[in-house]
């Protein structure tokens, strides 16, 4: 049975060398003391993968190790990557990072227990060379007094997934990612309350930290259907900010609906000034659609599982 560090079959090295092209085609480089790429990607139910090159309708899961490169050489041209629906089973995780080698490495949270947490665990992967880990690691947990509050679009009980923080540097620049995976629920009105809640958080936490010159960014799977009033009031209502370069329609997040808005990456902003001392510089998806699907050995929602439904979503920072 092979494994990631077999030899890949010749078809498989040709995908991947035009995926390496595509790649360098539309993402930035990376370039040592002057850019930092992050980006978040909601991985279709990032937890265990077939040992086969190819998989079919009848293997269990579908996701395959093929799927494991072209996952692992996607990650590898950002600097650090936020990771939604990574499984108890991190078995796929564990080969991309094997890909990716010993300059990159891992920080992750605990299964979220309960049904409606979907046995899910948050993650980050990052490139050591660009982006070392600063000191604090924490799940949000809201505060009691906050959870008090008797009104039906206020949270009143912890969030289903526990947003996830963690303080990264790089060069001199210290920083925050918080990622997060808001609740689906039955319609947008359940999204309201968790919506509203981590903007409140972040607003909160984003005042205090400034004063000591560090970065508070909030991205994740946000669960929002369509840009427009969910968004502005329970987000950009207390003052988080979307840059425009990843809020024009053209930047879809899923690959089934090209107008769907789920994922986003953003950040506090004052009197029309950014509260970040790194300067943004441009954003956008990666659409790996038309060059790794084969419709003629897949369905999309088949593809889905072996890729994923979501494209990961990218933000460059200037850290001169």
């Amino acid at each position: 049975m092979p494994d990631i560090n077999s030899l890949m079959p010749e078809a498989v090295q040709i995908k991947t060398q035009r995926l390496k092209e595509d790649l360098d085609d539309k993402i930035p480089a990376k370039s040592l003391g002057r850019n930092l790429l992050i980006a978040t990607w909601n991985i279709r139910a990032f937890g265990d993968l077939t040992r086969k090159w190819d998989t079919t309708e009848e293997d269990s899961p579908r996701r395959s190790l093929s799927s494991i490169h072209y996952i692992a050489e996607i990650i590898s041209r950002f600097d650090i990557v936020a990771i939604q629906e990574v499984k108890a089973n991190i078995r796929a995780l564990r080969d991309t990072l094997k890909i990716l080698g010993s300059n990159w490495s891992l920080i992750l949270t605990d299964v979220n227990r309960g049904d409606q947490g979907n046995g899910e665990r948050m993650a980050y992967i990052f490139d050591t060379r660009r982006a070392q880990l600063s000191g604090l690691a924490c799940e949000i947990v809201v505060p009691q007094e906050w959870l008090d509050k008797i009104d039906e679009e206020e949270l009143i009980k912890q969030f289903v997934r526990s947003p996830y923080a963690v303080s990264f540097r790089s060069e001199n620049h210290t920083f925050i990612l918080l990622t997060l995976h808001i609740k689906y629920g039955k319609g947008a009105s359940d999204r309201i309350p968790e919506l509203r809640m981590i903007a409140k958080w972040i607003k909160d936490w984003a005042t205090s930290l400034s004063a000591y010159d560090q970065n508070l960014i909030a991205l994740g799977d946000f669960n929002i259907d369509e840009r427009g009033d969910l968004l502005e009031d329970t987000f950009i209502s207390e003052g988080l900010f979307i840059p425009p370069a990843l809020a024009k329609a053209e930047i879809s997040r899923s690959i089934f609906n090209k107008d769907k808005y789920y994922d986003q990456i953003a950040w506090f902003r004052k009197n029309g000034k950014d509260k970040l001392s790194m300067e943004f510089s441009d954003g956008g998806n990666y659409d790996f659609v038309p060059l790794l699907w084969d419709e003629d050995t897949s369905s999309k929602l088949q593809f889905s599982y072996m890729l994923s439904d979501h494209y990961p979503l990218w933000a460059a920072f200037n850290i001169r």
